[in-house]
């Protein structure tokens, strides 16, 4: 089982960006965490950031036919992005949504997500361990 792990805008400044909200782990914690959690589970897994919304579209759209998972934290692009919506619906691989940040509690516009519509399931609010969580998810339900 292959898992493609996507983060959007800002996602590479964890650690420095908002602490009080987002945690005091870098985006190297998390990529740490990531190769654990695969490892333990067994699964590959790649990992893509970027600040701009066409390179995530153009990943998703990659990976038809190459994951058998998707576990997307669109960042915000998760409150704006249709295109992302879109990409996901096309190629029809099973996605959850995280958030390192409980976005239901923060403002009214973080409380849209387009991406969510095409994703199984979202966690929020559990900071980088939503990851494993999704990806956990992910490997109980699908892995053949």
């Amino acid at each position: 089982m292959k898992i493609l792990v996507l983060n959007g805008p800002n996602i590479n400044m964890l650690g420095i960006r908002e602490p009080g909200i987002y945690g005091k782990q870098s985006f190297q914690d998390l990529l740490f965490l990531l190769k654990d959690t695969a490892t333990e589970l067994g699964v590959e897994f790649e990992q893509y950031q970027s600040n701009h919304e066409g390179d995530l579209v153009d990943k998703i759209q990659s990976a038809f036919g190459n994951a058998d998972g998707i576990v997307i934290n669109p960042a915000a692009y998760t409150h704006t992005s249709i295109a992302i919506l879109d990409a996901l619906k096309s190629v029809g691989i099973p996605a959850v949504e995280v958030h390192i940040s409980d976005v239901d509690a923060r403002e009214s516009f973080r409380q849209i997500s387009y991406a969510g519509l095409a994703c199984e399931k979202a966690i929020k609010g559990q900071g980088i361990d939503g990851y494993r969580q999704a990806m956990e998810y992910l490997v109980f339900k699908y892995k053949k």
